[in-house]
């Protein structure tokens, strides 16, 4: 671990504001090359809004196990809504220990891409012994997805493009996922990970933690801590934005343990490409991809995937919940 490097502090606040953001943005290039992560304040993600989150999230997780699992991921189909306790989510092949809520876009029978059966699209499982849970949720995924458009004129911005590329294209629909996961204390020795080395699917994740930490980020010159900072809101970048930049933007692998001895809550938003939409590097980046899955943690080439994102995304996390996939993709 190297505790003297520490993760930039960027402030999203022009952008979010439609203001002058190319100081933002001339940070957001640096992060994205240098390490694929970094801090945004001036989110606008309200303190009142992630109280009212942690509030629902902790009576939740305190339910009967029994009771948590009326709302069991099963009981959400295609739509990948819904509980799973500890074990029941995979990294590299390996139980995690965390339990969760999967969340994504609130969508009805009537959208189309409902209509269409596609995976990962539905409605939302809530739990009536808490439900003050669902407008805390939905209130969070609506703030934090204002955020995350606005980081991304800010990307849009570093690589010299318009700032409304993405929500112009790749984001005008996107592919909305959100996860509230609890985290036990680890165990002594090298067990217990809450959830291993990994990097992210998508373009962008937006991370809200509570004060006792554990998130750990794998940078050039070794893992670093990425402690929660009041106000702020962790962000990190995806495969699909590794692939879009040609390797430039590198998504990161990063990993949790729970080692403060207490019951550790964390809260991901994932804002990725639409679930049809083709991934192809940016015209100036397409010579720059080269085979880097010797340096990945999953040996695999991002740079040699042709498809949508929904080709991609279903392709990992059907590896996170086996059982599930197999009604998910039938």
């Amino acid at each position: 671990m190297n505790p003297d490097r520490a993760l930039p502090v960027i402030d999203v606040a022009p952008l979010l504001s439609g203001g002058d953001g190319a100081a933002a943005a001339r940070q957001i290039a640096r992060a994205c090359r240098d390490l694929g992560f970094f801090y945004i304040a001036g989110h606008g993600v309200g303190a009142d809004t992630l109280a009212a989150l942690d509030a629902a999230a902790r009576k939740f997780f305190a339910l009967p196990e029994a009771e948590k699992m009326q709302i069991a991921m099963a009981r959400g189909g295609r739509a990948w809504r819904g509980y799973f306790p500890v074990g029941g989510e995979l990294t590299s092949g390996k139980p995690d220990l965390k339990q969760g809520l999967y969340f994504g876009e609130e969508l009805g029978g009537d959208d189309a891409r409902v209509a269409a059966g596609w995976p990962l699209h539905g409605a939302n499982l809530f739990p009536s012994a808490v439900p003050e849970l669902k407008p805390a949720v939905l209130r969070y995924m609506r703030e934090a997805t204002a955020a995350a458009h606005a980081v991304m004129a800010g990307v849009a911005l570093s690589l010299g493009l318009e700032a409304n590329y993405f929500s112009a294209t790749y984001t005008a629909r996107p592919t909305l996922l959100f996860r509230i996961f609890e985290y036990p204390a680890a165990p002594e020795g090298d067990a217990g990970w809450g959830v291993g080395e990994h990097t992210d699917y998508g373009l962008l994740t937006l991370l809200a933690q509570d004060r006792h930490g554990g998130l750990q980020v794998r940078t050039p010159q070794g893992w670093i801590e990425a402690p929660p900072i009041e106000g702020a809101l962790v962000c990190n970048i995806g495969d699909m934005l590794d692939r879009l930049t040609g390797g430039v933007y590198r998504s990161t692998p990063h990993r949790v343990r729970n080692i403060s001895g207490n019951s550790r809550l964390s809260f991901p938003f994932f804002f990725d490409p639409a679930f049809d939409a083709e991934i192809v590097p940016l015209p100036a980046h397409a010579a720059l991809a080269r085979d880097d899955s010797g340096e990945r943690w999953d040996r695999a080439n991002v740079h040699a995937f042709s498809g949508t994102y929904g080709d991609y995304l279903m392709g990992k996390v059907s590896k996170v919940f086996p059982e599930l996939a197999k009604d998910a993709i039938a």
